[in-house]
């Protein structure tokens, strides 16, 4: 009877590595609840609203006017920072973006900033977490653990394009398994363009809404500017990722069986 395959050499160097920096791997992790925690006491998460742009529409505007440069690398920093410390406001970013300086700038900087605050989230997860879960799964749970390390852009790609699930969470899920910088990247910066199109489209027409709230008394919340089409259409695209995840699945075990 042939021998049981050895761990692969990755979980052994997550287990020897873990043994060997038991505390200052938590440290950017610590580092992103700490900042979490310090920017809910202080209110900065009334700063992150469509309501906070409707008090200060036209102090925005001026400066974005006036620092044509430094306004849109201080929003850029500001979406980084917000995304990097779980901050709840990526999609009212990307409004007030398409809102500050148009659709198409307004996405490109929010496509980035989002991907490097991510990014950044995903590297202190994984230097706190990497491995900590994929040790412990056994049996069916870990099949499925190994179908998505194999083929994590595929399954990071659905999940960015799903509406319904917290960017957050596909922030740091990914951490738990040895799910590559690189791929943690490429499916985030491309997974993410159609729903910073969508919601910076929605920010370029949002002065008339804003307008309208402020004479009415009442502040936008972002279900008033996102329309049953707009919710179709996320739905959609999710479903399309859901589809090429299936077939490029079944197109490989076809290769798989055609070689044997």
């Amino acid at each position: 009877m042939a021998k049981a395959a050895a761990p692969p050499a990755m979980t052994k160097r997550d287990v020897a590595t873990a043994r060997q920096r038991p505390l200052w791997r938590f440290v950017p992790i610590l580092i992103v609840l700490a900042g979490l925690a310090l920017g809910s006491l202080l209110g900065w998460h009334r700063y992150l609203s469509l309501g906070y742009l409707g008090d200060s529409q036209q102090a925005l505007q001026g400066l974005v006017a006036n620092q044509p440069i430094l306004a849109p690398l201080g929003f850029a920093i500001c979406y980084t920072g917000a995304v990097a410390f779980s901050f709840p406001a990526a999609s009212v970013l990307t409004v007030v973006g398409g809102f500050l300086f148009g659709w198409a700038l307004g996405a490109l900087l929010s496509v980035l900033a989002a991907t490097a605050g991510a990014t950044l989230l995903f590297l202190a997860a994984r230097t706190a977490l990497a491995g900590t879960l994929r040790r412990r799964l056994h049996g069916f749970s870990a099949r499925l653990a190994e179908g998505f390390e194999r083929d994590a852009f595929t399954f990071l790609l659905v999940l960015r394009l799903a509406p319904f699930i917290p960017f957050v969470v596909v922030n740091i899920a990914p951490a738990l398994f040895h799910v590559r910088l690189r791929t943690f990247f490429a499916a985030t910066l491309i997974g993410i363009i159609p729903g910073a199109l969508a919601y910076a489209w929605l920010g370029e027409g949002v002065g008339s809404v804003l307008e309208a709230a402020a004479a009415a008394g009442r502040h936008v919340g972002l279900k008033d500017l996102v329309t049953p089409e707009i919710t179709i259409a996320f739905a959609a695209l999710t479903l399309v990722g859901l589809v090429a995840a299936v077939v490029k699945s079944r197109w490989r075990r076809s290769v798989r069986m055609a070689r044997r």
